[in-house]
């Protein structure tokens, strides 16, 4: 399978978001509106959706899980130890690292789901959908901790009021519970679904920003390193090791090599730190993930 060709589509969305942000009278105000939209609304009915309409076997997803809970907590604790180096620590500021330390962990979720969709179809998103559901709380926690902990403030809020863990937790407990959507409403909520994805890709080229790459370059490697390079290994091994089906493989393998989530530079800024910087992060990452997506689908995949 061509990985780059397959990904075409979804990266020109991205860029096309990008240059109609840049160069045209929508500009970043009307995209942050579209961005909460996608975020508080269209996203979080995609994700229940996706989760209810399949029934969901939690015995034979449990390897899935377990592989993708291990392969997050592992991405947090490598990003976690930059500080602690013996060369890094030193060129690294620990305030930086607070506000950039969930770029080497956190994904983009709107980029998980289209790519999910062309990858695997309606089995690639129900898999996907169980992952970022198990994984979000994990990793908006870890987020927001060692900031909070430079800030001396509680992170309780911050989780709470996050609309993809309320989506992903409803839609697993309505899976379970045998709900299922009614016909009539099939057609409406599919096209929510539609919606969010092609907006959810071109906002998060919108959200793309350059002028601070310059900064902390020492840090910005190691991070990129890990999310692009490092969790995509150690995903491989995680397959293996757990004896994932071909899709499941697939799935696990995707989801460790995307792009980290856009709305992460918005989370720094809210909570004072350097928001530039860790926008700088996630425009790289985006582009990174043209290469590291083909590396883990196509070379690591091979190896499997």
């Amino acid at each position: 399978m061509n990985y780059a060709q397959l990904l075409f589509p979804d990266f020109s969305l991205i860029i096309c978001g990008y240059l109609v942000c840049r160069y045209t009278a929508l500009n970043r105000t009307v995209w942050e509106q579209v961005e909460s939209l996608v975020y508080y609304f269209l996203f979080p009915v995609l994700l229940f959706h996706s989760i209810v309409k399949s029934p969901l076997d939690l015995v034979a997803a449990s390897s899935l899980i377990g592989a993708g809970l291990l392969m997050g907590m592992t991405a947090i604790a490598m990003a976690y130890s930059l500080p602690y180096l013996p060369w890094l620590g030193a060129r690294i500021d620990r305030r930086d690292h607070a506000a950039s330390a969930q770029v080497a962990f956190r994904f983009n979720s709107f980029i998980a789901l289209a790519l999910a969709d062309r990858l695997a179809g309606a089995e690639g998103l129900l898999l996907i959908s169980v992952l970022i559901g198990v994984c979000v709380p994990l990793f908006n926690i870890a987020a927001v901790w060692p900031m909070t902990r430079h800030n001396q403030s509680g992170f309780g809020r911050e989780l709470l009021r996050n609309p993809l863990i309320m989506a992903t937790a409803t839609g697993l407990v309505a899976n379970l519970l045998g709900f299922s959507l009614p016909i009539w409403l099939e057609p409406t909520v599919t096209r929510i679904g539609a919606a969010s994805l092609a907006l959810g890709l071109m906002a998060a080229g919108a959200g793309m920003q350059f002028s601070h790459l310059s900064q902390a370059k020492t840090l910005a490697v190691a991070a990129l390193s890990i999310r692009h390079l490092l969790t995509p290994v150690v995903g491989l091994l995680l397959a293996n090791l757990f004896k994932l089906s071909p899709a499941q493989t697939t799935i696990l393998l995707a989801f460790s090599a995307l792009p980290t989530a856009s709305s992460a530079y918005v989370l720094a800024a809210r909570m004072g730190y350097n928001g530039g910087y860790v926008a700088g992060l996630v425009t790289l990452s985006t582009l990174l993930g043209v290469v590291s997506l083909p590396f883990a689908l196509g070379v690591l995949g091979g190896l499997r």
